[in-house]
């Protein structure tokens, strides 16, 4: 598989890369705004003695060995902040099952919208953020590029905390006003145990994407005999990756899994040629164009009449995958395939023979 980005990056970078230019006058920079950590922030409040030991309790038991230093409430609602030693803070739910580990930026943007929205409920984990809460988020994200209404907002199982993404799928989270950023992803404590990312979030989340893609531009191959599995593929036409699993897309085919391609250019040339492929005039001359270039490596121009872009509509809402690799290959209900699709493993993790 082909990475294409980090799947954690230093935070710094990314705020780096959402913020404007700024003149003497404007925002502070994005050194200026590394240098705030949270220890600079105001952590207003404390925790009951009862509170503060059943959280110390909950991590310790989880495996937590660094020294806990203070439990106050978090700048992310509905969380508090678990300071330790040598180490990022941790942001935990009152219940300890949902955590974050990540410093917390504030965001240089002037806060326009001062009402807190509507606080989302746990059932809405995975669901687009409301047109409400979105338009607020970006009015108060004015500071910050790559933040538009193309980007992608979703809610998470923490009620005031919402999962973000920029358009080249770096995930971020931040409070529901906005003022606090991270690049920390929410993972879950079960039975005394760190269990990873919370699933059903992400489960969600991706069906959430996929229900948003215009099927009209996926290139589907639809399976051959009685259909057994659906799944979804982000591909570049030069991911040798990519190549290597689109020989067997027959194979799948045959044995009832249909398979369907969202566009993801990575690779420099891949936008223009893969537009190209997009601007064929029909779903048969599409796959036979894409057909093309996966095997033989032979790429179609685009009609001379054809100047629209087909391809980038489907990528952007894909950016909610946060595709850390080509070709990230997804079930129909979410689930990431997190290993070699050369392996057996594979037509296990779907469900055929």
């Amino acid at each position: 598989m082909v990475f294409v980005k980090l799947s954690v990056l230093k935070f710094t970078s990314l705020m780096a890369a959402m913020l404007l230019t700024a003149t003497a006058c404007a925002q502070p920079s994005a050194t200026d705004v590394s240098k705030k950590t949270p220890n600079q922030m105001q952590l207003a409040g404390s925790v009951s003695q009862t509170l503060d030991s059943q959280l110390r309790e909950r991590l310790t038991q989880a495996g937590i060995k660094a020294q806990i230093t203070a439990i106050v409430p978090s700048q992310l609602p509905n969380m508090y902040q678990v300071s330790l030693a040598g180490q990022p803070p941790l942001h935990i739910t009152e219940d300890g099952k949902y955590v974050i580990q990540g410093e917390l930026q504030k965001n240089p943007s002037k806060q326009v919208v001062t009402k807190t929205p509507a606080r989302s409920r746990s059932e809405q984990a995975g669901q687009p953020v409301s047109a409400e809460t979105k338009s607020a988020i970006l009015a108060n994200m004015s500071a910050l590029k790559h933040m538009s209404a193309k980007t992608p907002f979703f809610y998470t199982a923490v009620p005031g905390v919402v999962w973000g993404a920029t358009l080249e799928g770096v995930p971020f989270l931040l409070s529901d006003d906005a003022q606090y950023i991270t690049d920390g992803e929410i993972s879950v404590i079960e039975n005394g145990r760190f269990m990873g990312l919370d699933e059903t979030f992400e489960q969600r989340k991706n069906q959430s994407v996929f229900q948003g893609l215009d099927r009209q531009q996926l290139i589907t191959y639809p399976a051959t005999t009685t259909e057994k599995a659906v799944i979804y593929v982000a591909d570049d036409v030069n991911c040798p990756y990519c190549r290597r699993f689109h020989q067997q897309l027959p194979m799948l085919n045959d044995k009832g899994v249909t398979v369907h391609i969202i566009g993801y250019p990575i690779y420099e040339a891949s936008p223009e040629q893969m537009r190209a492929i997009w601007c064929q005039g029909s779903e048969d001359s599409r796959r036979q164009a894409f057909d093309k270039a996966m095997l033989q490596g032979e790429m179609t121009p685009a009609p001379a009449s054809c100047q629209a872009d087909h391809l980038t509509p489907n990528r952007e809402k894909a950016a909610g995958l946060a595709v850390m690799a080509t070709p990230a290959i997804y079930r129909e209900d979410g689930v990431l395939y997190q290993a070699s699709f050369e392996s057996p493993e594979f037509l296990e993790f779907l469900g055929v023979e």
